[in-house]
């Protein structure tokens, strides 16, 4: 299990050479398996049970037109808030590079 497993064939012939070899004949089960002492009930083969397709009322239907919109709405709200705080944080930082330039220039003029 540790052991790493190398492969047989290093060279590219284009056989595929199995790396695992077995040990053992394999033989096919020609018999069937015998049966067991105890009395089991014979199993029934089950139909497959047809679920009812999903059906919306009107009431439903505009309950969940209205939650999808609402939900558009909210995520677009916070999306837009946060490049509006993006575009805030840019030009307070423009403003004060601005102003920090000209009070540097102006030091060196005098």
């Amino acid at each position: 299990m540790i052991r790493p497993k190398f492969p047989v064939n290093p060279l590219p012939t284009g056989l595929v050479i199995p790396l695992d070899q077995p040990t053992t004949a394999v033989e096919p089960h020609t018999s069937a398996a015998p049966a067991c002492g105890c009395h089991h009930a014979p199993v029934q083969p089950t139909s497959r049970v047809q679920l009812p397709a999903v059906r919306l009322t009107p009431a439903g239907l505009v309950a969940a037109v209205a939650g999808g919109a609402g939900l558009v709405l909210v995520v677009g709200a916070v999306l837009v808030s946060m490049l509006l705080a993006v575009a805030i944080t840019g030009a307070s930082v423009a403003v004060c590079a601005v102003v920090l330039r000209s009070l540097l220039n102006g030091q060196n003029h005098r």
